[in-house]
């Protein structure tokens, strides 16, 4: 198949992709990883779905399809893991997840012959670690992030403990979800298939709640109960892996426990630092200087280089090294507090609050107004040319200046977009 054949193909569903506010920039090796996750037909197909949740009777209408045959089309998606398939008050309800946190992760979580994962993880590396776009737009694109980081909660003094919230505990999130699964990591998969992973854990990614209850439906998961996702969970912390999640209070989605050399959070952490890829916990450590003896196990710890080892300046012993933490880097994990031999490290709370958001509604809908696409959420049934409209008209006007905003609203006679170009508006808006 040559290039221009294969993006032809493919160019709806990238399209159709880059709707999310985290989407997927269209190179050659997309429409090639496409290629191998989707059917021609099927990426036709998907390219016409929403982006908010649907059901069987509303693809079938915007696929003009009869709804059983909608029905197979749908569940054979959600058996790969391109399409999330959750049941909500009796109701079957299918979503198409964006590539990363989402169908990319859910390609590799199975270990097997679904896809051909060897070519995938080639693709994959040189998607995202060769190439830039992919990884900056989804990590750096805005000030809010896709996830944030889980503090180590035994690193935790009694002091810090009281002022930790339940949201900012992975063993909360273990605890609360109502549904649990836990499938290969696809970072580490992905490198043991081009011969660079590390000896970390492999079985120990962690979804919760509805994509915990698709996949595990479809055995990309498998379904633990709170004991052993707690166990598994001291397991990640006793190999020093940092738990990564998904970037809200309520109804958190995933927790991936990620090594410095194999994760992708933690890579674009290092890669894109200055830009703060994502968020951190609200702690920091604090350095003991009389009890560092320079060791170097926090640095060695450290997932993003934030902790190194410098010249302690004594006249007495001119090789002596002492540790020194660069504020601006570090995700606040706590690990490096119970590498220290001497106690030597301990978690302060960091000056300033990082702000959570909400749900996912609100975490989507706070990504899409910092990268100018929250047309899409709004008018998101690209299949209909009236919202392909108001999605473009929208969009024009959102980029506006204040007051050219005003005029253009007054022009339209819209009351729907004075509403929504309201800023309190923004953050209550749901999809």
């Amino acid at each position: 198949m040559s290039h221009a054949t294969l993006r032809n193909s493919y160019q709806a569903l990238s399209d159709r992709l880059n709707l999310f506010p985290q989407g997927a920039p269209p190179t050659e090796l997309l429409f090639r990883i496409l290629a191998v996750l989707f059917t021609r037909d099927e990426a036709a197909l998907v390219a016409l779905l929403p982006i908010k949740p649907f059901n069987v009777a509303a693809a079938a209408k915007i696929w003009k399809k009869p709804a059983a045959e909608s029905q197979n089309i749908l569940e054979t998606l959600a058996s790969r893991g391109m399409l999330l398939d959750m049941e909500i008050h009796g109701e079957q309800i299918f979503v198409l997840p964006p590539p990363m946190a989402g169908f990319f992760e859910f390609s590799m979580m199975r270990i097997g012959n679904t896809y051909d994962q060897t070519l995938l993880a080639e693709l994959f590396y040189q998607y995202l670690n060769v190439e830039e776009d992919f990884v900056r737009n989804l990590f750096a694109g805005g000030e809010t992030q896709l996830g944030r980081v889980f503090v180590n909660e035994n690193a935790l003094s009694a002091d810090s403990t009281l002022t930790v919230l339940d949201y900012e505990r992975a063993t909360e999130v273990i605890r609360t979800a109502k549904h649990r699964g836990i499938g290969a990591c696809y970072c580490r998969h992905k490198m043991q298939h081009l011969g660079k992973a590390c000896s970390a854990p492999m079985h120990i990614c962690m979804t919760f709640n509805g994509a915990a209850q698709s996949l595990i439906k479809h055995r990309i998961a498998r379904q633990v109960g709170v004991s052993e996702g707690l166990a598994l969970l001291d397991k990640a912390v006793q190999h020093n892996l940092v738990q990564f999640g998904e970037n809200v209070q309520h109804h958190v989605g995933f927790i991936c426990n990620c090594c410095g050399c194999c994760c992708e959070a933690m890579l674009a952490a290092k890669r894109f630092a200055v830009l703060n890829p994502i968020a951190t916990t609200n702690f920091i450590p604090a350095l003991n200087a009389a009890s560092c003896n320079g060791c170097g196990k926090c640095a060695g710890v450290c997932p993003v280089e934030a902790m190194a080892l410098v010249s302690a300046a004594d006249p007495h012993k001119p090789k002596r090294k002492k540790a020194r933490l660069d504020e601006s880097l570090c995700l606040g994990c706590g690990l490096c507090v119970h590498a220290c031999p001497n106690r030597g490290v301990s978690l302060r709370p960091r000056p300033q609050r990082v702000l959570t958001p909400v749900t996912t509604a609100h975490r989507a809908v706070l990504m899409a107004i910092e990268r100018g696409m929250l047309q899409n959420l709004i008018f998101d049934n690209q299949a209909h040319w009236n919202h392909r409209a108001m999605a473009a008209i929208l969009g024009v006007i959102l980029k506006l200046p204040p007051v050219k905003q005003i005029m253009a609203s007054r022009q339209m006679k819209s009351r729907y977009l004075e509403h929504v170009m309201k800023p309190r508006n923004f953050v209550h808006m749901k999809h």
